[in-house]
């Protein structure tokens, strides 16, 4: 073991639901602690050889991975967990998902962050209060719920932007909003991230270990169809986006055809008027009426009734 290795975060937990912080940093926790959770960071110096020196291999690399998709793995016995955050770091976008990897045995969790991920402040928070969960499975179940309840916050707040957009669109017939691109962008990346988050909560409640009792397994179940109705409304968003989008593509473009429409009807009806002018703007003897006074005027009103003659036939052979 790397002796410089320290955690972030270091608790033994005991039966009664208080921790105290633990003495060291091995992976077995004091004589009478129900477990020991370790949270670190993969820049951490000195995990990577901590891991490779007290974990199986599965579980070091999976601790370790540079780039994870979220995923349930029994190991012997134990299991690795990979699961996604929102990201509510500064200045980082939401949908951009944080990544948490866990190891879990009876008697300790291993959980690593590349980011910060909100979800474990809450278990830390929860420690301080004595309210700490005394197994893996309550530890899994706090951990997953906590992620779920700020992915339901995100879908809801992206149902209520589209639905506000539908309003202004829609109803209001107002510009299309010009956060509509991005708002389709966000729901993409997010799509992308919580589909597979929600199936490794699905396979979590359904993997076959004795370190989630049959009694969690209803609560596991529960998050993971909360975070399939996530996504299902999700889907949904993004689904009623396309429309809103194409929506305004038939639109504007219905309002581009009726534009060249009157600009083709105001050229058939000026077609000629051109013609005539053209003619007699030439700068050539023998043109008639150059001795007349009342020959522009005799032009002018022929012309008009040149432009009323053609809108008359245009409106005969219903052109318009």
């Amino acid at each position: 073991m790397s002796s410089d290795f320290t955690p972030l975060l270091a608790y033994d937990i005991w039966p009664d639901g208080t921790a105290t912080f633990a003495p060291d940093s091995n992976p077995v926790p004091c004589e009478g602690a129900s477990l020991r959770w370790m949270h670190t960071d993969l820049q951490m110096h000195g995990l990577a050889q901590w891991c490779e020196d007290k974990l199986p291999p599965l579980a070091s690399r999976t601790l370790l991975a540079a780039r994870t998709r979220p995923r349930v793995d029994t190991h012997d016995d134990g299991l690795t967990i990979t699961l996604r955050g929102i990201n509510l770091n500064d200045g980082a976008e939401v949908e951009d998902m944080v990544s948490l990897r866990l190891w879990v045995t009876a008697d300790l969790v291993v959980s690593v962050r590349k980011m910060r991920v909100f979800a474990l402040d809450d278990l830390r928070d929860q420690i301080a209060q004595n309210d700490a969960p005394p197994t893996p499975a309550r530890m899994i179940a706090r951990i997953t719920e906590s992620l779920v309840d700020r992915i339901e916050t995100v879908s809801l707040d992206l149902e209520d932007r589209a639905s506000d957009m539908e309003i202004t669109v829609y109803d209001q017939g107002d510009s299309p909003p010009p956060q509509l691109a991005r708002l389709r962008r966000s729901v993409i990346t997010l799509r992308r991230h919580i589909g597979p988050l929600s199936e490794a909560l699905a396979d979590l409640a359904r993997v076959e270990t004795p370190l989630i009792e049959k009694g969690f397994r209803n609560r596991l179940r529960h998050t993971a169809n909360r975070a399939k109705r996530s996504v299902d409304e999700v889907h949904e968003v993004a689904d009623r986006l396309n429309a809103l989008s194409d929506h305004i593509d038939l639109h504007l473009e219905g309002r581009l055809a009726r534009n060249s429409y009157v600009l083709s009807v105001i050229a058939a009806i000026f077609l000629p008027l051109g013609f005539l002018t053209g003619v007699f703007g030439v700068n050539v003897a023998g043109m008639p009426g150059t001795e007349n006074p009342q020959a522009f005027a005799i032009l002018c009103g022929a012309m008009v009734g040149l432009g009323v003659l053609v809108y008359l036939v245009l409106r005969i052979i219903k052109w318009f």
